[in-house]
């Protein structure tokens, strides 16, 4: 039986450690190592710093994050906290350091100008703040700034530059722990994305599977960077945010196989997690006006896009079945909400082979 997959802490998490040593340094002189925190759920972890450094009225305090068994961009990533005392009733005030974004969009949980350190690892460093002001006779008026190594050459792996977070990383988290896999943080920046679209006023936004279909969907109806919304797999997460949060047109642009996917109503496309039904397509092919012969040709088919070339061969429309299929399922998890859709599906070399 295979391990199970290590849990790993937050961007948040490794700032309110870090905090939390540097004030208490700024405070005795002492950097406590390793320094333990608690996290929104309760837990405690604790952990060890990489750097520290007092000189100056400033202590700084560093944290490698440790991701876990997650394939995050900032696994590995050098996380500090520069501590100084701030003026008196100031409470605590956030800087964004080197390697640390600031927003620029509207539509996001922070407001324009600041630091992109969200309200959760805001709230846990002015706990901590609190407890170690409490503990050591300090008046919890301190200017903390966040800072990542190589922050800004992260990010560009990220979504920050479409959502307006410009600069570096965001320092994220909702718990203080990295669940392996859970995709959360992809549906979250999804949802950030359509807020930032809504916010920028935006009646038309496309959910993309990937680059290629993202170029497709960016050259075919000149939208801009930031109404294209990296869906991924998560076509779900997509339909069921904007349910609640309407656009008044979303453009769902992918590939014949996930599409396919999203034709016979599975709403996460990841091979992990569905499969292509060549049963349905060689039910489309039919529809199209193929034979029985083509139709079990379909039905044998390796991929999806191996079937929509045999029906190409026969001058059959089955791209355009799967988009209308598609688009029908997108519609009854919509529910009526006030979103009108399309669905643009491409080929591997981006050429588009059906549309609804």
């Amino acid at each position: 039986m295979s391990a199970p997959l290590r849990h790993g802490w937050t961007t948040g998490a490794c700032a309110t450690a870090a905090t939390a040593a540097a004030y208490t340094a700024l405070l005795t002189g002492d950097f406590p190592d390793p320094v333990e925190i608690t996290l929104p759920k309760g837990q405690r972890p604790a952990f060890a710093l990489a750097r520290e450094g007092l000189a100056d009225g400033a202590a700084t305090a560093s944290v490698v994050k440790d991701a876990g068994d997650d394939p995050d961009v900032t696994h590995g990533a050098l996380i500090s906290s520069t501590v100084r005392h701030g003026a008196p009733g100031t409470g605590v005030v956030f800087v964004a350091g080197p390697g640390v974004g600031t927003v620029t969009k509207p539509g996001l949980p922070l407001e324009v100008g600041e630091p992109a350190i969200n309200p959760v690892p805001r709230r846990m460093m002015r706990e901590h703040v609190a407890e170690v002001a409490a503990r050591h006779g300090g008046t919890g008026d301190v200017v903390v700034e966040i800072s990542v190594e190589r922050g800004e050459e992260l990010a560009r792996k990220t979504w920050n530059p479409r959502l307006g977070i410009l600069g570096g990383l965001s320092i994220l988290g909702t718990t203080g722990v990295v669940v392996p896999y859970s995709c959360s943080a992809w549906i979250d920046s999804i949802r950030r994305g359509i807020d930032v679209a809504r916010a920028a006023g935006y009646a038309h936004v496309a959910g993309c599977t990937g680059s290629t279909s993202e170029k497709v969907a960016a050259e075919l109806y000149g939208l801009p960077e930031d109404a294209l919304l990296d869906m991924g797999d998560f076509a779900g997460a997509v339909l069921k945010y904007l349910r609640r949060h309407p656009v008044p047109r979303l453009t769902i642009a992918g590939g014949v196989g996930k599409l396919s996917k999203l034709a016979d109503g599975h709403l996460d496309l990841h091979s992990g997690r569905s499969q292509v039904n060549p049963a349905l397509l060689a039910e489309l092919a039919r529809a199209a006006g193929g034979d029985e012969a083509l139709a079990g040709r379909v039905l044998a088919a390796n991929t999806a896009l191996h079937a929509l070339r045999l029906c190409q061969e026969e001058g059959l429309p089955l791209g355009d079945l799967v988009a209308e299929r598609a688009r029908r399922t997108a519609e009854s998890v919509l529910r009526g909400a006030p979103v009108a859709v399309d669905v643009v599906v491409i080929d591997r070399a981006g050429t588009i082979v059906g549309r609804a």
